[in-house]
């Protein structure tokens, strides 16, 4: 257990690492430009931040705990942290020991108030995971409990002693911290962090509830009650509480173990569509869905032979780990159904409204400019298609560029916690499913929905769409064009560009404004696809395909060569 000497010690060193960091950029950043050394601060900055990852990440092993949660956390936030951060930080797993079994025996007896041999049959001593706030245990359920169930094989789902205390002390640390950096200016003109920080503090809370996590799985459970291809582990409610998850035991082959698929006669690229498919059925009808579906939280579960008939499949998909769910609010649909309607209609201030509204922009962003930078881009560039473009010459694109550049510079970006999520769901998927069948295309894997979703919203949404699309002469006929335009301009790489007068300070924030607009435009393109389908086939499935390309500056635009510019 954790006593309060050791919490307070652990308050001190956080708080010590955070001092010290930001101690040596201050001195890099605001004193020695102040003597003319620019230069010399900007040499070496992104080695800099790199040396800041990589000593947190070793903080970060050391200490367990939230510490890990962070890492992970921010590896993931392209909005918030430049690549050099975030590479740094992809690695880090939850790479802690586990926890000694007397201990976890304590706990669990505590939380269940009766003996481990009272409450199973069976308690294996070693663990199968062990992670920042818990570690798993197989176990076997009492008679009486399997009477109940229907299943005997259970895993146990234990929290580490203390790690509540430990959070509490943690976020504590953290609060101190980012009320010391909303004090620079710099960075709070640019970054909400102690909202950010409110935002992580939610999803921590919510991972070490287990009674969260179990009805997380019922819920999902029952979204995919009527397909028997996906599965979620039943819940034992009477051997659960907010500190100790049972559930049955449904481990089998990991979803990225080719070996194991093959022999067990199950096609990996059979594998990888059904993956996708039950993903994007997460993600576009029930609007909840598995935020971390990376291999070890899939396995695939070939049938019983004993039970096998034809109307059951040979094998199903179970997921697990129900700790981090996203889902896809009210507001956010309707906030990017507006920013394609806008862009459609090339309406700059209803575009950076829907950009606001989505909670894209700060509420501190002082927005007439970039609605004038907007203005400009459908003026110079809009309803051009791709052969009158490359007919610009390059100098024009370059001096828009560096306008553009300047406007998007000032402006604080920050892209919503569930944004995020459905763009990491997105990604590991496609990872996950590409390494299965080289040739997996997801955006072809979206088409079903695409179409299904387009007959699920032909009310309003399509109605709203179709007003504002007719209240323009020629609308329908420019919007190809203008949706051209702009994705063309993204893949140019000539929407802005180096500009070597540019402020120092403002350089990590251009790289991450131009992955936030990325993100936003993947989205409009993808919603305008899915809308279109039906009325318009052809032009669905450009747009669709056509969010090829923001997608992937917006996940790849850290690790591609510096001369990639968006």
């Amino acid at each position: 257990m954790t006593n309060a000497r050791q919490l307070r010690a652990r308050y001190r060193r956080i708080l010590r690492f955070a001092a010290r960091y930001m101690v040596l950029e201050w001195w890099f950043e605001l004193v020695l430009p102040r003597f003319g050394l620019e230069r010399v601060a900007a040499r070496r900055r992104l080695a800099r931040a790199s040396l800041i990852a990589r000593h947190f990440h070793t903080l970060a092993i050391d200490l367990g705990g939230l510490m890990i949660k962070v890492g992970q956390f921010m590896s993931s936030r392209l909005d918030v942290l430049p690549a050099e951060i975030t590479r740094e930080l992809e690695g880090l797993q939850d790479e802690v020991p586990a926890v000694d079994f007397h201990l976890i025996r304590e706990s669990a007896e505590h939380e269940l108030a009766v003996t481990l041999e009272r409450a199973y049959e069976y308690f294996d001593p070693q663990p199968i995971a062990a992670a920042s706030f818990g570690q798993v245990h197989r176990a076997r359920l009492l008679p009486a409990d399997v009477a109940d169930v229907g299943f005997s094989n259970v895993v146990v789902k234990v929290q580490r002693p203390g790690i509540a205390d430990i959070i509490d002390v943690d976020l504590s640390a953290l609060r101190k911290v980012a009320n010391w950096l909303s004090r620079v200016r710099f960075i709070s003109r640019r970054v909400d962090l102690p909202a950010l920080l409110e935002e992580f503090a939610i999803i921590s809370l919510r991972e070490i509830d287990y009674l969260n996590e179990g009805s997380n799985a019922e819920r999902f459970a029952a979204n995919f009650a009527d397909d028997p291809r996906v599965e979620a582990p039943a819940v034992v409610w009477e051997r659960t509480t907010r500190r100790i998850l049972t559930l049955a035991d449904a481990t089998a082959i990991k979803i990225n173990d080719r070996r194991r698929l093959e022999a067990a006669g199950i096609d990996p690229s059979a594998v990888a569509d059904e993956l996708s498919r039950a993903m994007f059925e997460q993600l576009f009808i029930h609007r909840f869905f598995h935020a971390d579906p990376h291999p070890g939280n899939i396995f695939v579960t070939p049938a019983d032979p004993a039970h096998t008939d034809a109307s059951r499949p040979s094998w199903v998909l179970t997921f697990v780990d129900f700790g981090m769910m996203g889902e896809v609010p009210e507001n956010l649909s309707r906030g990017l159904q507006r920013l394609i309607i806008a862009a459609a209609a090339r309406d700059a201030p209803g575009l950076v409204a829907s950009v606001r509204d989505m909670g894209v922009l700060l509420r501190s962003a002082e927005t007439a400019p970039l609605e004038r930078a907007m203005g400009e881009l459908f003026d110079r560039f809009g309803g051009m298609g791709f052969a009158e473009l490359q007919r610009v010459d390059p100098e024009e694109f370059k001096e828009f560029g560096n306008e553009f550049g300047d406007v998007m510079r000032t402006m604080p970006f920050q892209l919503p916690e569930n944004f995020l999520l459905i763009i990491r769901a997105v990604s590991v998927t496609s990872g996950v499913a590409s390494d299965l069948n080289s040739g997996y295309n997801v955006w072809t894997a979206i088409e079903p929905f695409a179409q299904r979703l387009a007959r699920d919203e032909s009310g309003g949404t399509a109605k709203e769409f179709a007003k504002q699309a007719l209240s323009s002469a020629g609308l329908i006929l420019r919007l190809p064009q203008q949706l051209e335009s702009v994705a063309t301009l993204m893949q140019r790489g000539q929407l802005a560009v180096e500009t070597p007068s540019a402020d120092k300070h403002l350089r990590v924030v251009e790289q991450l404004v131009r992955r936030v607009l990325s993100a936003i435009l993947f989205t409009a393109l993808l919603i305008g696809g899915i809308l279109l389908r039906q009325t318009d086939p052809i032009l669905g499935s450009v747009l669709l395909f056509s969010s090829a390309l923001p997608l992937a500056h917006a996940l790849f635009a850290g690790i591609v060569a510096a001369g990639r510019r968006f």
